[in-house]
């Protein structure tokens, strides 16, 4: 059956294309629809098996005797788990490519060694290897619905800990007002980082009460196992009522500052991709409304809840 989002073939933009900031920014204006929800139909084309899929992501020489971890069952959801196979063929990874079959393309990606820096006004800086960073705090997992500013939406069990448990090591100092996150420069390894007119490496920020917000979550893992590399392995941001640009992947530093940092995607289309970035379905996307999701593995429509449906535990922050 046709869906709403789908994209006639010859309007797709050949990936040779995206190579200026201009071209760049005419793809995402046509990817941000046709690349959306309704190409999960394009999976079988993309795809390998369901084996490949999930192999090509593998991260040799993760810490996989602390998976899985028990489960926090305050924040079970209304929806069922999005397959994994489904969550692992179609995400985006902009470093990697424009397109969503990622896992095909992530081979040369390096995870292993990893430092996360903790930096700028905080009392305690600290740099962390990831054995250290996840044998020093407590994993948990965690289910979360997660929304694409595209309109489409999965339902993911992250591994993790909390952001504020890190942060509360730091001990941010009284000028300190937010967050800002930064993922690797690689372009070596990541392709698309070899076009320099873009402003990398990828960045996104938080205010500083919605980085320790009890939701806000550092994942090293989902399914029960760690990060595949189309995740953004080895350690990537999750933010729950947020759309899912803001949960930065692949991060190596975190850095508190009193002034609101540039983001990569609010540098390139501020008017479309604000800073904020709340789930709202009363607030349309400039080319698109944002009042439904659409579930990957399933093509299951639902209404869009406001953050996400987090608004509980996050509604104060804005009111």
């Amino acid at each position: 059956m046709s869906q709403p989002w789908n994209l006639p073939e010859r309007e797709v933009t050949a990936e040779k294309a995206l190579r200026s900031r201009r071209r760049w920014l005419k793809w995402t204006g046509v990817g941000a629809i046709g690349l959306g929800a309704g190409a999960w139909g394009w999976w079988r084309f993309f795809g390998g098996t369901d084996k490949q899929v999930l192999a090509g992501g593998e991260v040799p020489g993760t810490a996989g005797d602390l998976y899985p971890a028990r489960r926090n069952e305050r924040f079970a959801i209304d929806r069922e788990l999005t397959a994994e196979t489904a969550a692992a063929r179609y995400c985006n990874f902009y470093e990697f490519s424009g397109f969503k079959f990622v896992w095909r393309l992530v081979d040369s990606f390096r995870p292993l060694p990893w430092t996360l820096e903790v930096t700028g006004l905080v009392g305690k800086p600290r740099t962390y290897d990831l054995d250290d960073l996840i044998r020093t705090f407590p994993l948990e997992e965690r289910v979360y619905r997660h929304r694409c500013v595209e309109r489409w939406a999965m339902a993911i069990p992250w591994t993790g800990v909390p952001l504020a448990a890190l942060l509360r090591q730091a001990e941010p100092l009284p000028d300190a007002k937010f967050v800002r996150f930064t993922s690797f420069d690689r372009p070596k390894e990541a392709s698309q980082q070899s076009d320099r007119s873009m402003p990398w490496p990828y960045t996104e920020g938080l205010t500083l009460a919605e980085a320790t917000n009890e939701l806000t979550f550092l994942a090293t893992g989902m399914y029960g196992h760690p990060l595949l590399k189309q995740h953004g392995a080895p350690i990537r941001l999750v933010v729950p009522w947020k759309y899912g640009f803001k949960s930065a992947k692949s991060i190596v530093r975190i850095e508190l500052t009193d002034r609101q940092p540039a983001t990569f995607w609010n540098t390139l289309v501020p008017h479309e991709y604000d800073f904020s970035a709340n789930v709202d379905p009363a607030a349309p996307h400039p080319r698109w409304s944002q009042e439904q999701d659409y579930m990957l593995g399933t093509g299951e429509v639902r209404p869009t809840q406001p953050y996400n449906g987090y608004g509980p535990w996050v509604a104060s922050l804005y009111s």
